[in-house]
């Protein structure tokens, strides 16, 4: 009779260690779950919302003088400097590999917008909104050409001229 009582002890505390088991195990679980942070519960701003006109960027331009008028033999000059180096990844109205350069002028500071074209490597590493871009543009970094500040400048005008269009 003491085996059968001492068997019935036995079961009964495996039963309950088994059952308290499954119970802490599915515990765990729902903690698991509820620390997941799901895609839908992150907010990332676009590039597109991240306007901040005391941005200046990183690099050499601390200062742009823009006249009200655009100098269209600049922008023209622009236009044929962006046509032979910055076609491959840019296109005016629609994203390609780099963001569309349409509206870029109301969204950045001249001296931002000038800062990403000479120095684009040092922009990716440090600028928050050279960043994003990066992101939106699938890691696509923008290639250093080597373009010289005037030229930078050129380029600006041609896309002030389009953004008055």
């Amino acid at each position: 009779m003491k085996k059968v009582v001492l068997l019935a002890v036995l079961i009964s505390i495996l039963i309950s260690c088994g059952n308290s088991e499954k119970e802490e195990k599915h515990q765990i679980k729902l903690v698991d779950h509820s620390v997941q942070k799901t895609p839908s519960s992150t907010t990332t701003k676009s590039a597109n919302d991240m306007v901040d006109f005391s941005n200046k960027g990183i690099g050499p331009i601390k200062s742009v003088e823009l006249s009200e008028t655009i100098d269209v033999a600049m922008a023209e000059r622009g236009k044929a400097i962006f046509d032979n180096m910055c076609i491959a990844c840019h296109r005016i109205d629609r994203k390609f590999i780099g963001p569309k350069v349409q509206g870029v002028t109301k969204l950045r500071a001249p001296e931002w917008i000038m800062n990403m074209i000479i120095n684009p490597e040092e922009m990716i590493q440090k600028d928050p909104i050279a960043q994003q871009l990066l992101i939106e543009s699938n890691m696509a970094v923008m290639a250093n050409q080597n373009i010289k500040e005037d030229e930078a400048r050129a380029i600006l005008e041609y896309f002030r001229q389009i953004d008055q269009e």
